[in-house]
C-alpha cells in the first residue's frame, strides 16, 4: 500500500528552488559592494516598496516589531497614553504599545471576519486614546473607513499592522496606505519574506518619514549628532536586496494564493468547518488560511493522520497573556477573540502548493467528523 506524500503546512524550500538564481545574484551584489548596513540597496528597496504600496515613503527597519514600535513613537505616543488594538493578534502588536510606554487597550474582533470590532473601538475611546492599531489579520484588511471615521474627528492616529497583508486592497487602496503609518514584517514566512529579519514603515507624511529615519539610526540625521533617544533598528543591505528581488514575484504569488483560497472556499463543504468571512470592499492576500471547528485538536490529529500539515495562529489572545496580567483582563472579556483562539486551525497555504495537494487537503477536511 502506497502512503500518500506528506503535504507540508509551509515549505520555503519550494520558493527558493524557483527563484534561487535571483536571490544568489542579489546577495552576491551586496557582498561585492560591501554595502551591508543601510546604504543603496536599502534605499532602492524603500523606493520600490513605497511605489508598490502607493505611499510617498517607505522606511526599512530590522523587523516588523520595530516598525510598530517606531511608528507609535513617530505618532507621538508616550507614557500615559492609551492605544486601542485587537486582542486577537500576534503579541508583537501589543509589545510595540508597551515599548512606547503607553497602555494597550484591547478590543474584541468581529465574529465573522475576525478583524477589529469597530463598535468595541467606539466604546473604548477616551481622552487618553492616542492611536488605534488595525490589524489586517491573516491578510484580510480590517474595516479601514469605519476606523478612520472614529479616529479623524478626534485627531487619533491610525496605525496599520500590515505584517500579514502585503498587497492587500481595501476600496482601491493598497495595504500600507490605509492609515497614517503602515507597518510591515518581512519575516521569512510572510508573503514577502526576507532571508532573515526585516520590516518597514510606510507613510505619506514627510515629517513622520524624516523622524523615522532618525529613530532607526540612533536618533541621528547627521553622523555623531544625536538629537533624541534613538535605536539601532536599521535594515541591512542583504535583506533589502533579497526583498527587492522577491518583490518582482509578489504579484504572481498573490494571484496564486487567491486561486488556492478560491479552491478552499469552493471545495470545503463540511458543516463542522467555518471559514473567515471577507469584507465586501476588500481583496485579501491570504497570508494564512484559517478555519474554526468545535474540536480543533481532533481536526489537527485527523489531518496529520492523513499526511496533511496544519498550524496554529494564535492559541492565546493578547489580553490573557501572562505579560499583561497587570491590566486586569479576564476570560470572558472578549468572547469572539477567545472563541477564535480556542477553535482555530491553519491549513496549508503557500504559492507553491499544487492543485492536487489542495484537492487532497479539501478532501481530508471534508472527511472529518467530530
Amino acid at each position: 500500500m502506497n502512503t500518500p506524500e506528506h503535504i507540508p503546512f509551509f515549505d520555503l524550500s519550494r520558493q527558493y528552488a524557483e527563484i534561487s538564481d535571483d536571490l544568489q545574484a542579489a546577495i552576491s551584489d551586496v557582498l561585492a559592494s560591501g554595502a551591508f548596513c543601510s546604504g543603496p540597496y536599502v534605499a532602492a528597496f524603500e523606493e520600490k516598496f513605497a511605489a508598490f504600496c502607493g505611499t510617498s515613503h517607505a522606511i526599512g527597519v530590522n523587523s516588523g516589531t520595530s516598525a510598530l514600535h517606531l511608528a507609535l513613537i513617530a505618532a507621538g505616543v508616550q507614557a500615559g497614553d492609551e492605544v486601542i488594538l485587537p486582542a486577537n493578534t500576534f503579541i508583537a502588536t501589543a509589545w510595540a504599545v508597551s515599548y512606547a510606554g503607553a497602555t494597550p487597550v484591547f478590543v474584541d474582533c468581529h465574529a465573522d471576519t475576525w478583524t477589529i470590532d469597530v463598535a468595541d473601538v467606539e466604546r473604548k475611546v477616551t481622552t487618553s486614546t492616542k492611536a488605534i492599531i488595525g490589524v489586517s489579520l491573516y491578510g484580510q484588511p480590517f474595516d479601514v473607513q469605519a476606523i478612520q471615521d472614529i479616529a479623524r474627528p478626534r485627531q487619533i492616529a491610525v496605525i496599520e499592522d500590515a505584517a500579514q497583508s502585503h498587497g492587500a486592497k481595501e476600496r482601491d487602496r493598497t495595504a500600507g496606505s490605509f492609515g497614517d503609518l503602515g507597518c510591515f514584517s518581512f519575516y521569512p514566512s510572510k508573503n514577502l519574506g526576507a532571508c532573515g529579519e526585516a520590516g518597514a514603515i510606510t507613510t505619506d507624511n514627510p515629517d513622520f518619514a524624516a523622524h523615522l529615519r532618525r529613530l532607526r539610526n540612533h536618533g541621528s540625521a547627521q553622523r555623531y549628532h544625536h538629537e533624541e533617544l534613538g535605536f539601532n533598528f536599521r535594515m541591512d543591505g542583504i535583506q533589502a536586496a533579497v526583498l527587492t528581488a522577491k518583490l518582482n514575484h509578489l504579484p504572481a504569488w498573490t494571484a496564486r494564493r487567491r486561486a488556492l483560497a478560491g479552491m478552499y472556499h469552493r471545495g470545503i463543504t463540511n458543516p463542522a468547518i467555518r471559514l473567515q468571512s471577507t469584507h465586501s470592499d476588500s481583496e485579501p492576500v491570504y497570508h494564512l488560511f484559517v478555519v474554526t471547528t468545535e474540536h480543533r485538536d481532533r481536526l489537527a490529529e485527523h489531518l496529520d493522520s492523513q499526511g496533511v500539515g496544519s498550524g496554529l495562529h494564535y492559541p492565546v489572545p493578547c489580553h490573557l497573556q501572562g505579560a499583561y496580567t497587570h491590566l486586569g483582563y479576564k476570560t470572558g472579556d472578549f468572547p469572539n477573540s477567545e472563541y477564535l483562539a480556542a477553535h482555530c486551525l491553519t491549513l496549508p497555504m503557500f504559492p507553491e502548493l499544487s492543485d492536487a495537494e489542495v484537492d487532497r487537503v479539501v478532501e481530508t477536511v471534508n472527511a472529518y467528523t467530530e
